[in-house]
């Protein structure tokens, strides 16, 4: 018994893609290195090319952990600035064999890191990842966070809701086995969003194990502007629709929601100014929806947030779908091209 609790848990790296997190770096490395976990850690930040004081921050925090012997900051610079070239560089520079990757406006739970490497232990599984947690910190971010929680807002996607833990095929952020990582090469870095997804595709074409828990929680920073949450969401859907294009079969009903909701909606008005009033049925539903849809994602929140989640709901809808629509097909060719099988284990 004693000798058993003399044995410290592995090892880890947390990487960290940054770029432009001046507003949140600080507070995301400090929750990391204030972990309830007992194991040798290090968090190499991939900086990119920002336009604001994130380098100096991340000089700062390496500084500020240079005489720790446990746990330090290391950067690694990522002149693309693309987020899974980040990702790649952060990996290459890192040497523990558990992985945590976060994002440089998320905040790990106290015991986020200890939980998970105690997952990966029980399941067997190469990744494990839990719920993303939406949080604002004035009236609009709240009411985007309350929308980024709701069935309205995201549909039954268990890493914004909540649900069972079970095997999936993607996971939010993720903590890795490195031979996981190293086995499948990393990051594909044609994909600039939804790379997350095809890692998993083809961690789990080789056979390995996607793991979500709801006892894995990261508190995520909304957007702060209605034209930042629709630049993001008109990505998020148009690398979707790469996503259907690489991998026929991975569309489900949640995804065509959003186009559907656009098409009927533009149709609806195009009728109802050309042809009958009654065209305008199909936009007036939708707004009804969801503003009735809002009022449970508001409960508690100020009557000024609450008011504006209709809004969030129909920025997330409307530029996810406009983005799946307009993705093109070059794209998509480009990102195949450079297809990547998964990588089986040699035993």
């Amino acid at each position: 018994m004693s000798e058993k609790s003399d044995v410290r848990s592995p090892a880890v790296s947390v990487i960290m893609p940054v770029l432009d997190e001046e507003r949140h770096l600080r507070g995301s490395v400090q929750a990391i290195l204030a972990q309830e976990y007992d194991g040798e850690m290090e968090v190499v930040l991939a900086v990119g090319p920002s336009s604001d004081r994130t380098e100096e921050i991340a000089a700062e925090l390496v500084r500020e952990t240079a005489s720790h012997d446990n746990k330090r900051v290391h950067t690694v610079p990522n002149p693309a600035g693309r987020t899974p070239a980040a990702l790649n560089a952060a990996i290459k520079a890192s040497r523990h064999p558990i992985v945590v990757r976060v994002d440089g406006h998320g905040m790990l739970s106290p015991n986020y890191i200890a939980t998970a490497v105690r997952l990966l232990e029980e399941t067997g599984a190469q990744n494990v990842g839990g719920i993303m947690h939406a949080e604002g910190e004035n009236d609009w971010e709240h009411a985007v966070a309350a929308a980024m929680t709701s069935k309205i807002g995201v549909g039954n996607a268990a890493f914004h809701t909540g649900g069972e833990a079970a095997p999936a095929e993607t996971v939010y952020l993720g903590v890795f086995r490195r031979e996981a990582l190293e086995q499948q090469g990393g990051y594909n870095e044609e994909f600039i969003r939804a790379q997350d997804w095809e890692l998993n595709f083809r961690i789990r074409e080789a056979g390995g194990l996607i793991w979500f828990s709801p006892e894995l929680r990261v508190s995520y920073r909304p957007r702060p502007s209605v034209r930042a949450l629709a630049k993001q969401y008109k990505d998020y859907g148009r690398w979707r629709h790469v996503v259907a294009r690489f991998h026929e079969g991975s569309i489900n009903l949640r995804y065509l929601a959003p186009p559907t909701a656009v098409c009927a909606i533009v149709a609806g008005v195009v009728v109802g100014a050309a042809v009958t009033p009654w065209g305008f049925v199909v936009p007036g539903g939708y707004l009804a929806a969801i503003a009735l849809g809002s009022l449970p994602a508001g409960r508690g929140l100020p009557l000024k947030a609450r008011l504006q989640i209709p809004v969030a709901l129909a920025t997330m809808h409307m530029s996810w779908g406009w983005g799946f629509l307009t993705s093109p097909k070059a794209l998509a060719r480009k990102v195949i091209a450079s297809r990547r099988p998964a990588v089986l284990t040699s035993n």
